[in-house]
């Protein structure tokens, strides 16, 4: 009898140690670098959201400012925009921070624009 309650007794412990590591893992979650707002002098904004969405105004060739909203997800430094609309598509985009500046290239409607933001909120 005594071997069977130690068995349990040694079985109740590694589960509350894998649960103990499971939950030391789980909570060391770092936040991605780029949730807040980002904005340039021109006009030019994108705000990331913590829960995957996004809203941009981006200025076109005509300096118009076109709004653009929809879903985003990183990988490595890929940064994959789902924008949704009347059409939905995706854009993939190479992205990188250096201190407090974004640099991305944002591609619409054939326009290649070379973005500097600056992350002016969180």
């Amino acid at each position: 009898m005594n071997i069977k309650n130690n068995k349990k007794t040694i079985s109740t412990v590694l589960m509350s140690l894998a649960f103990v590591i499971t939950m030391i893992f789980t909570s060391c979650y770092l936040p991605s670098p780029l949730y807040g707002t980002w904005a340039d002098n021109d006009g030019n904004k994108i705000q990331f959201v913590d829960d995957g969405t996004f809203s941009a105004a981006i200025k076109d060739t005509d300096n118009k400012i076109i709004h653009y909203e929809g879903n985003w997800s990183t990988v490595d430094n890929v940064l994959i925009f789902n924008i949704q609309g009347d059409t939905s598509y995706t854009r993939n985009t190479e992205w990188d921070i250096r201190g407090a500046m974004l640099y991305l290239t944002w591609t619409a409607n054939g326009n290649t624009k070379m973005l500097t933001l600056y992350h002016i909120s969180r």
